[in-house]
This record gives C-alpha cells, sequence and structure tokens, in this order.
C-alpha cells in the first residue's frame, strides 16, 4: 500500500509545483508559503477531526512533540526558501533541484535510522545527484 501512497503524493507534489509557481506570480513568497500552510492547516486538522483521531493527541510523548515541531519549522524552512526559488525561476527547473532532498534523505537515514543502503539506493541516489548537477549546470 506504500506504493500507492507514495505515487500518489509525488503526483501532488507535482501538482503542487505547477499551482504554487502560478499562484507565486506577482505576489512575495513568504505570503504565498503563509496561504499555502494556513490551508494545509486546516486539511489536516479536519481529517483529524472527521476520522475521530482527536483522542490520540494524550498519546504524543514528549519525544514526538519534539521531534514533530523540528519537523514542522523544518518543512516551514523548506517551503520558505521554495517559494522563493519560484519567485524567480523556473518550475521545471525548482522542482527537480528540490528533489535533491531525496539523497539528503537517503543519506541521514542511512547515518540516524541505520537504514541499510543497497547498491540500488546508492544507484538511484547518484543518478539524482546526477541529473541536479545537470539541471545547474
Amino acid at each position: 500500500m506504500w506504493k500507492y501512497h507514495a505515487l500518489l503524493s509525488a503526483f501532488f507534489a507535482a501538482l503542487t509545483a505547477i499551482l504554487a509557481k502560478a499562484g507565486v506570480r506577482g505576489i512575495n513568497g513568504n505570503l504565498a508559503t503563509a496561504v499555502r500552510t494556513t490551508v494545509i492547516l486546516l486539511l489536516a486538522w479536519g481529517i483529524v477531526l472527521f476520522s475521530g483521531h482527536l483522542k490520540e493527541i494524550r498519546e504524543l510523548s514528549r519525544a514526538n512533540i519534539l521531534l514533530l515541531v523540528l519537523s514542522g519549522l523544518a518543512t516551514g524552512l523548506s517551503w520558505i526558501f521554495y517559494f522563493k526559488a519560484l519567485e524567480t525561476g523556473d518550475v521545471s527547473k525548482i522542482a527537480p533541484v528540490d528533489k535533491l532532498s531525496v539523497v539528503f534523505v537517503m543519506i541521514l537515514a542511512f547515518i540516524f535510522l541505520h537504514e541499510p543502503a543497497s547498491a540500488k539506493t546508492i544507484a538511484g541516489g547518484l543518478l539524482i545527484v546526477a541529473g541536479t548537477v545537470v539541471l545547474l549546470s
């Protein structure tokens, strides 16, 4: 099932990039990020409320909260820089370069989560790096 969710994530990320580029036209990227974040906030809490998972909030540990807050800060910074790039650059170049995050995820997962580094994973990461170098040159 994770594969379907990952493919849907990729599709909606692509749609997000196109809609964001069109939506940021003529406005400040920080304002665009704030509007987008408000929509995400309402959507996420709506899903939690309507799915009946709000009661699980009591199960969050301090570690859960700290890590999720740090993740939220990282997400916010990522979006701010993404929208700043969209203000002046081509989305067809920005989005693929942004996907260099996949390589950073791999490296950090190998180091901190002790996930296995298979030859396929490393080869895929190197291809992403090569594609990013081509786009940036």
